[in-house]
């Protein structure tokens, strides 16, 4: 037996329940990993609201971990039982002591990388990579607004910005997440407590406002995000912190300057095994240069994870925050 995190209706933290029960034996491409730390990430709350619908209840809950190969199935080649592994791409089922996935989804954990830092990055860092190496492929020399640029994707993100020599501009919340976003290497930040977003980005850009923008946010940020992008601007939408952006007409697009919109996802990024592999290395190579520092603020026991969303969904939190099982 092992405990696990499930929930048997969609709602708020209050359904997520520790229960015991039966890890699977693996497929014949599958692993099975025990988790030595499980990642927190905002998209857990979007299945378990119902934001995103899922096949079938009771459902496990959580993408990303790290630990130690317990099993592996008889087709299985990348891996073998006692190696160090993370994933970030699911399938659901995280919050537990024992995990089942593909072997396809799990990559190798270099001895220098510890199981929390990629517990805590690894959901986060890849979608990092996506964003400012594949998304909008940034060069260096940019200046780009990030929404929410102290969260969990945020932290990481001013990191690689000013590796990559890129101005970014981080709005937040609070002058709290606002230093910390400047400590971590944005190059400005707006408050959107106090400050006007737009007016801030065309002050900053000297009118010319930004080639493209990162938003994490959704609904409350959408309007404000295509008004701080320059002509034939990319608005990346890919999250939906405050609700889910909906009732778009296109004709704004054209009305703002030609816009572009992408709406991207990891598993299209991360879609084979190379892939996948290639940007955790990418990932692990700006850690170990020191790029990179994963900031864990929180840590909670796995049987407290419904504790831990409720602080993560009222933005209480700053960096990344793990389950330790």
């Amino acid at each position: 037996m092992a405990k696990r995190i499930q929930f048997q209706a969609h709602g708020g933290p209050e359904v997520l329940e520790f229960v015991d029960y039966t890890p699977a034996e693996p497929g014949p491409q599958q692993v099975r990993v025990r988790n030595q730390a499980i990642g927190l990430n905002f998209i857990d709350t979007y299945y378990r609201s119902g934001l995103y619908p899922l096949p079938e209840l009771p459902s496990g809950l959580g993408n990303e971990g790290a630990g130690v190969v317990d099993a592996i199935g008889s087709d299985v080649h990348n891996v073998k039982v006692g190696d160090r592994v993370a994933y970030g791409t699911g399938p659901l089922g995280a919050y537990s002591e024992l995990h089942v996935l593909p072997a396809a989804n799990v990559v190798k954990l270099p001895d220098d990388i510890s199981y929390e830092e990629a517990a805590a990055v690894m959901l986060k860092g890849l979608t990092v990579q996506y964003l400012l190496r594949q998304t909008y492929e940034l060069k260096g020399g940019e200046t780009i607004l990030f929404h929410a640029a102290a969260g969990g994707v945020g932290s990481i993100a001013c990191q690689w910005a000013k590796a990559l020599g890129v101005k970014l501009i981080g709005a937040v919340s609070s002058p709290k997440k606002a230093a910390l976003a400047k400590k971590l290497g944005a190059w400005a930040t707006i408050d959107y407590s106090h400050e006007d977003v737009v007016q801030r980005v065309l002050e900053l850009t000297d009118g010319k406002k930004c080639p493209v923008v990162y938003d994490g946010v959704g609904k409350d940020t959408w309007l404000t995000s295509l008004d701080c992008l320059s002509p034939r601007g990319l608005m990346v939408s890919f999250g939906n912190a405050s609700g889910a952006v909906t009732g778009v007409n296109l004709g704004i697009l054209s009305q703002k300057g030609s816009l572009y919109v992408t709406r991207p996802t990891l598993a299209s990024y991360a879609n084979t095994p190379e892939n996948l592999q290639k940007m955790a290395d990418e990932l692990f190579e700006m850690i170990r240069s020191d790029n990179i520092t994963v900031d864990i603020s929180q840590r909670f026991a796995l049987k407290d994870a419904a504790k831990a969303q409720t602080e993560l969904s009222a933005r209480r939190t700053t960096g990344s925050t793990i389950l330790v099982p």
